[in-house]
């Protein structure tokens, strides 16, 4: 005798079928390490074809400034909204979501009439960033297999910056040998996006739905208690960390032209990668010393790297220029993946994406606001001027956050000893 199938049969079917086509969970942090890198790849690669295109059209400088920090006062935005809400309904849609507005912000790069359209295209990137860059923080340090776990610690520690040191290089090598380059390249950024978006798709999830996704969208940083401590002792070198970056970044290519009086897209991507690549080899290279001693290397290295940067901007030394980038990028890399090391394993998993969002508001406004200051004040100061007061507020905050640091782990040693 024969039975109707039950009504859900269709849907167990195709639930079957999604399960068979998931990645293994090794591959899935694997690939979900390369769609995080590949999100911040295309955040470095506007830097030199942005002042490519301020040639072409002829903007002032303020406005480079304002489409290079756009993009980070989006990411802040979108962060502190959809910051905690992987946390809630889960890593995979948040990704996925976020890496589709993504592959709509490098097209609109690709058909950019005017430098009102780029910002237009910042914005929609920095929206898309923010709100992936949490959730897939937590979905790498929650994928990685057990054994890899100080990997995947190491990783999300790094990702931004390997992403914006390959990614400036990337453009700056197709803006010298292309004519073009902005084409090339957001076609390309479009594709990986895509990628990412394949791979968000078939990874597991890693979160458990959670009641109150709505509440989650109310604008709000969420330091979990037992994080709060470790995160006030991190902050000031985070800050620094970033405004290095952003120096670099932001500044560069303008100060490679009018102060050392070289127009070369390959030497403005070989600039902005040297400090973001530092930072990614160091973050690798230092993970097996403790979170602590990581984070106080990185504040030195900070500090000697804007020393050596006012150097060669006095002096208009441009090897001295970049060596100071390469020092502040192994500070840039300790710092800021000694500080995720050091914070992670202080929030339970439903806190993770919240502290996470925490820690890249602080990052990202380091990286936007002194961008658009100095900006500003490139017409009244020089752009001499500016490049040397920027670099002396880094050597400031730097200097608060190596102290902090130092503090916390004097008391450490008192506590255990």
């Amino acid at each position: 005798m024969t039975t109707d199938a039950p009504a859900t049969a269709p849907t167990a079917v195709v639930d079957i079928g999604l399960r068979r086509l998931a990645l293994p969970r090794g591959i899935a942090f694997a690939g979900t390490s390369f769609a995080f890198a590949g999100l911040y790849l295309a955040a470095g690669a506007p830097t030199p074809i942005l002042f490519l295109l301020q040639q072409h059209w002829g903007f002032p400088a303020w406005a480079l400034t304002v489409a290079f920090a756009t993009y980070a006062f989006a990411l802040i935005a979108s962060l502190l909204v959809v910051g905690k809400l992987s946390d809630h309904v889960g890593r995979r849609p948040v990704i996925a979501v976020a890496l589709a507005v993504q592959v709509v912000a490098m097209i609109a790069f690709v058909f950019a009439p005017n430098i009102g359209w780029v910002i237009g295209a910042r914005a929609l990137q920095g929206i898309a960033t923010g709100a992936a860059t949490s959730a897939f923080t937590a979905s790498v340090v929650e994928l990685a297999p057990e054994r890899f776990k100080r990997l995947g610690s190491i990783i999300v520690g790094t990702a931004a910056a390997s992403g914006l040191g390959l990614g400036a290089l990337f453009a700056g090598i197709v803006v010298q040998w292309s004519t073009d380059a902005d084409a090339i390249v957001f076609t390309v950024l479009a594709i990986v996006a895509v990628l990412g978006l394949v791979i968000a798709l078939l990874s597991p999830e890693t979160s458990s739905p959670q009641s109150g996704a709505l509440s989650a969208l109310v604008p709000r940083v969420a330091v979990p208690r037992q994080a709060r401590r470790e995160f006030a002792a991190a902050a000031p070198g985070i800050v620094g960390a970033w405004m290095f970056a952003s120096l670099f970044m932001g500044l560069g290519p303008t100060i490679v032209a009018d102060v050392f009086h070289i127009d070369s897209g390959a030497v403005d991507g070989v600039t902005a990668f040297a400090a973001p690549a530092a930072a990614a080899i160091t973050g690798f290279l230092l993970g097996g010393l403790t979170a602590r001693r990581t984070v106080l290397i990185g504040g030195v290295a900070v500090l000697v790297g804007t020393a050596v940067i006012i150097g060669g901007i006095w002096g208009g030394s441009l090897p001295l220029f970049v060596g100071g980038g390469i020092i502040g990028g192994v500070g840039f890399g300790a710092s800021f993946s000694g500080a995720l090391r050091a914070m992670a394993p202080l929030a339970q998993p439903h806190e993770r994406a919240g502290l996470f969002a925490a820690i890249y508001v602080a990052a990202y406004l380091a990286f936007g606001l002194p961008a658009i200051i100095g900006g500003l004040l490139i017409a009244p100061l020089g752009l001499l001027g500016t490049s040397i007061a920027y670099a002396v507020v880094i050597f400031a905050v730097a200097a608060v956050g190596t102290v902090a640091e130092a503090t916390m782990a004097r008391r450490e040693r008192a506590v255990l000893g």
